[in-house]
């Protein structure tokens, strides 16, 4: 039996700096070998978004112009958006979705930049610097390590509800104080790794597969599909 899934690409046409089509590859090729049919579709400004279309959601990162831009009309899409995180959507953000997710953002320029609050986090900016280089961190709950490239001026720091996407092993991580990279919260998944993500770490693609064929499909075991070993790299 084969299945389908529905993507959303949030702001694919404007928040695609960092390798979102390759994610998509990577997830299109992940899937297939779960019998998965990935549909994609990009979802931009003055677009409505509702959470019962889709299964699973992309958000990448963008420069600060298109970032401005989003963080203004993300705002019409706030409650669904929650929504569908809430009811266990699951989402891959990376750099600016993961921090336009949170609360607020602090620019380059010192602006302020309101976030929708779905995950308990903010973002604050740095003076003259950057986190720049290869990482390496480890999940503590699954024992699974991921390694990407992080380039970026902001500092964020977790909220209550939110647990690191894994412990820093190299490199600087979220805010190069507390050792912390990345959140996950019920089935979100966001980080600072750029470039295609995915294409580097498949069991990250494998759980949220899994999650959207499980919040799809309830009455179906995907216990083989769950269970197929997934290349780290694609």
């Amino acid at each position: 039996m084969s299945y389908e899934l529905n993507v959303a690409h949030l702001y694919g046409d404007l928040m695609n700096t960092y390798g979102d089509a390759g994610n998509i590859l990577a997830l299109k090729y992940y899937a297939k070998q779960m019998d998965v049919d990935i549909n994609v579709t990009v979802v931009s400004l003055d677009e409505e978004f509702h959470s019962d279309d889709y299964d699973m959601a992309l958000f990448g990162g963008g420069q600060d112009f298109e970032q401005t831009i989003v963080s203004k009309d993300i705002q019409t899409k706030k409650a669904e958006l929650i929504k569908f995180i809430e009811s266990g959507g699951p989402i891959l953000a990376i750099c600016g979705g993961f921090q336009l997710l949170g609360h607020y953002y602090i620019g380059a320029d010192g602006e302020k930049m309101p976030g929708i609050g779905a995950l308990d986090h903010y973002t604050l900016s740095q003076d003259n610097n950057r986190f720049i280089g290869n990482i390496e961190i480890k999940n503590e709950e699954t024992g699974e390590t991921y390694h990407g490239f992080e380039n970026h001026q902001g500092r964020t720091f977790l909220g209550a509800d939110e647990r690191p996407l894994g412990r820093v092993l190299s490199g600087k991580g979220n805010n190069g104080e507390d050792g912390s990279e990345g959140a996950i919260y019920k089935n979100v998944y966001c980080s600072y790794f750029h470039g295609p993500v995915l294409t580097r770490n498949g069991n990250i693609a494998k759980h949220l597969l899994i999650a959207a064929l499980k919040r799809k499909y309830p009455d179906v075991d995907f216990s083989k599909q769950a269970a197929l070993p997934i290349p780290a790299t694609f």
